[in-house]
């Protein structure tokens, strides 16, 4: 109660991140949303501010919310570029959304495809992440249509599939 006041009378992005912390801690995950973004606003520092969005959005993945996390993991990338984590979870959601978006088996296999794409990414920004980034990308790969069920379904290197649901993007057939 004492930070809260102390937060009122003069905020800061600190004093917001603390007040978010504790909220979490005590299971409160709206109330540290709200310090969170409170924080984000207040903070200059791109590093911290970019630290604020990731936590913020690992909030709304954990929700299930997995449209909002992707857009504060993408806030966390504009304002620190090489935040390779952000990548990798943005492709593990996608992973575990692939039942959930497309019509046929092969257009949500395709899913995969976006989820290597965006590991790939992951770690091309972060060495220090780049290890694990390219094992996730082979597992991707792994999961994704092959060279003969693109033939099987008729289907063209270089041709675009437009993933829906949550996700929203489209993905290339890769040529293999």
């Amino acid at each position: 109660q004492v930070s809260e006041a102390l937060h009122r009378l003069e905020p800061s992005a600190k004093s917001a991140l603390s007040l978010g912390q504790l909220a979490e801690a005590e299971g409160d995950e709206n109330k540290a949303l709200e310090y969170y973004k409170e924080s984000a606003e207040l903070e200059t520092n791109n590093a911290d501010k970019a630290r604020v969005y990731y936590r913020i959005a690992d909030i709304y993945r954990k929700k299930g919310n997995f449209s909002q996390a992707r857009n504060f993991y993408r806030r966390a990338l504009d304002t620190k570029p090489s935040l390779g984590r952000a990548y990798l979870q943005i492709a593990s959601m996608y992973s575990q959304s692939v039942n959930n978006c497309g019509d046929t088996p092969f257009d949500k296999r395709a899913v995969y495809w976006l989820a290597a794409d965006y590991a790939s990414r992951a770690a091309k920004v972060d060495p220090s992440i780049a290890s694990n980034a390219n094992q996730a990308v082979e597992s991707y790969k792994g999961r994704a249509p092959q060279k003969s069920d693109v033939f099987q379904e008729g289907r063209n290197a270089g041709e675009t599939i437009q993933i829906g649901c949550w996700i929203g993007e489209n993905v290339r057939i890769p040529a293999m």
